[in-house]
């Protein structure tokens, strides 16, 4: 078990920091240093999509490395006490070594969260769009549930400006017409947050459809965005889909 890894990626989720980053274009020119291959996870061009899964498997490997090596040496400094252990050169430069590798990576470059602003939200959307549309590839190279809720999450505000407002419906309408995977019940945050006439008339679209997902999930959705008090959870999914059910014979996976 990997303990000092483990109280580090917390503290790095929820600190706000962003490694290697300044402000303003530099900030926007650190994350396209370190994070700008992934846009080639998303290509239509097989490609280009197995090019950037390579660079993803060699990121994750020297991110796997790297924490190997400051574990080692937290092993070997722990009798120096907390405070020299940390001041230990060695110690330190694998500290910093591990840190700039997992910054490269995938998603554990996404781990220096600054909720759903700044220069990193691209990248945020970016495994948001490779999970709805590749997910047997996110699903291989990168499958992280508590990550992809935690962005689903972030992303969960009213006041996105127009672009990141358009990407994030189409991500709830890719959602919601395919077979129930882990943490997609968190999308109907998002779906409250961005609720507009658009979206509204393409989960209708889906509700009317032809696929039995689609017709489960978005009317579910749907019905959900006419009652905004009414919580979004197991034990109400469970009692509307049985209601859905005797009007239709159909059956979807529990959500979690």
């Amino acid at each position: 078990m990997y303990v000092v890894a483990a109280s580090e990626m917390i503290s790095g989720m929820t600190s706000g920091a962003v490694a290697g980053a300044g402000s303003g274009d530099d900030e926007v020119d650190a994350w396209r240093a370190r994070l700008g291959w992934a846009f080639g996870l998303i290509a239509e061009d097989p490609a280009a999509r197995a090019a950037a899964l390579a660079h993803l498997d060699g990121a994750r490997r020297n991110t796997w490395a790297a924490l190997e090596r400051w574990n080692e040496l937290w092993h070997l400094t722990r009798p120096l006490g907390p405070e020299a252990q940390y001041q230990e050169p060695a110690f330190r430069r694998a500290r910093e070594v591990y840190r700039d590798m997992r910054s490269h990576s995938l998603p554990e470059g996404l781990w220096h969260g600054e909720g759903a602003r700044g220069p990193g939200l691209p990248y945020a959307l970016l495994f948001l769009e490779w999970e709805a549309r590749f997910p047997r590839e996110w699903t291989e190279h990168a499958k992280t549930w508590g990550t992809k809720q935690s962005l689903i999450r972030r992303m969960a505000v009213a006041d996105h400006d127009q672009p990141t407002r358009a990407k994030l419906i189409d991500l709830v309408e890719a959602v919601v017409q395919r077979a129930y995977r882990c943490k997609d019940r968190e999308y109907v945050r998002v779906a409250r947050a961005v609720d507009c006439e658009d979206l509204r008339l393409r989960l209708g679209k889906a509700a009317a459809s032809d696929n039995p997902w689609a017709r489960l999930h978005a009317g579910y959705v749907l019905w959900l965005l006419a009652r905004p008090e009414t919580p979004n959870t197991r034990h109400v999914w469970r009692t509307w889909l049985s209601e859905a059910s005797e009007r239709q014979p159909h059956s979807a996976a529990p959500h979690g």
